[in-house]
């Protein structure tokens, strides 16, 4: 995760070092500049970001800051790509985490896998010429963006979000779905699997034969592929450098061990594991535990 890049306007709260929140003539609704997330619409600045205030996350370096959605279509797009075969949508310039959104091509249930702090016209129109889509489901919390301004531009679609996150919701929506359990169907081929670790809530989408036979994992950041796009690692707070507890990944393991998937996504352009995703993922298991509980592979 990196520090967020510079919007036409910032607006510090409180809390910050800068002058006290800017009131407006309308409600705006706020977006975190470190985090990207979307709150309520109100008057002033929200005074703080809770997402950011959280352990997992940080609050920028020059203070808790804002932007408004206005400010962020000034000097952001949205960069259409297809990437190994799946049709992706990143902020460009990079904004808060980074994160891009997919769209996965289901014949029945076509999804929005994650979310971005920025909707575009042209985004929107180019998902709908894509075949449009039916549903949004995002992986935890510091995804959930303008989650709300997204189903909205797409004729309200549902949001599906795992119930163990609901506290987290910043700015709500009646097109929130909330599941529970360790899985949910969305269709045939398509699954949410729970993975908590990161959050409570964590959750992979499983697409059981996309976009190549062997299918393929979305994990969010339940499981974060490296930098070396052969292994992935297991963290509570990735930008503060929190590891799980050995417990915590021996579930993960469980979960992720009835799933057959041959490629692994990961939240940012270019991070994933092309082929042997399975295969590596549990070999990152077997490194993560054997260095935790200085014990031996295997």
């Amino acid at each position: 995760m990196t520090e967020p890049a510079s919007s036409a306007h910032r607006y510090p709260s409180g809390s910050g070092s800068g002058p006290a929140p800017r009131a407006t003539g309308e409600a705006i609704a706020w977006i975190c500049e470190t985090c990207g997330t979307q709150f309520a619409p109100s008057f002033a600045p929200p005074a703080h970001c809770p997402i950011c205030d959280d352990e997992r996350q940080y609050v920028g370096w020059a203070g808790q800051t804002w932007t408004t959605p206005d400010a962020l279509a000034e000097r952001h797009a949205i960069r259409i790509a297809d990437d190994a075969g799946v049709m992706t949508l990143e902020q460009t310039p990079g904004f808060a985490i980074n994160q891009r959104a997919f769209r996965i091509p289901d014949p029945h249930t076509p999804v929005l896998w994650e979310c971005l702090s920025l909707v575009t016209d042209d985004a929107v129109a180019a998902l709908r010429a894509a075949g449009g889509v039916a549903a949004i489901a995002i992986s935890h919390p510091h995804f959930y963006a303008a989650m709300a301004a997204w189903s909205d531009a797409l004729g309200g679609v549902p949001i599906y979000l795992h119930e163990a996150d609901r506290a987290w919701v910043q700015r709500s929506s009646p097109h929130l779905r909330f599941w529970s359990g360790d899985r949910l169907a969305l269709s045939d081929d398509l699954e949410l699997v729970h993975l908590p670790g990161h959050f409570a809530g964590s959750a992979a989408l499983w697409w059981k034969r996309g976009p190549r036979p062997g299918g393929s994992l979305l994990p969010g950041d339940a499981l974060q592929v490296t930098m070396d796009r052969r292994h992935a690692t297991f963290m509570y707070s990735y930008p503060n450098l929190i590891p799980l507890g050995p417990a915590t990944v021996e579930d993960l393991r469980h979960r992720v061990a009835p799933l057959a998937f041959d490629d692994v996504f990961g939240y940012s352009a270019g991070r994933q594991i092309i082929g042997g995703g399975k295969a590596a993922i549990d070999a990152s298991f077997d490194r993560y535990l054997a260095q935790i509980c200085d014990r031996p592979r295997g």
